[in-house]
């Protein structure tokens, strides 16, 4: 069975950092891209950033450049999503999502059409 689990969401501070883990099972995570995308209320999904299957490759939005960090570890089926100077504007339900196999090793889908599996999301709220 196919799972992806999202976690360490929560209440911060603008200006703080949240570390989000995604843990996947059931499917060869090590050979999937994967990707964070999320939510606020009123408004459509949107990406967030996305990995490459081994790793070596990173996409990220123009609006979490610089702030946003994501990283996996193929050995533990884990994708990590480091947040730091967190702003209000970045509330909202974050998603992780793994990507179809067979891709280059560049690979980092934008486009949530890309992915096939995905978790059930994890909250963050930045107050300012």
């Amino acid at each position: 069975q196919v799972q992806l689990v999202e976690s360490g969401g929560g209440l911060v501070q603008a200006g703080g950092s949240l570390r989000l883990s995604c843990a996947a099972s059931g499917f060869t995570f090590s050979r999937c891209p994967m990707g964070w995308f999320r939510q606020a209320p009123g408004k459509e999904r949107e990406f967030v950033a996305a990995i490459s299957w081994a790793g070596g490759n990173t996409n990220y939005a123009e609006t979490v450049k610089g702030r946003f960090t994501l990283s996996r570890d193929n050995a533990k089926n884990t994708a990590y999503l480091r947040m730091n100077s967190l702003k209000p504007e970045d509330t909202a339900v974050y998603y992780c999502g793994a990507a179809d196999t067979g891709h280059n090793y560049y690979y980092t889908p934008r486009r949530g059409t890309e992915y096939i599996y995905w978790g059930q999301g994890t909250q963050v709220t930045v107050s300012s």
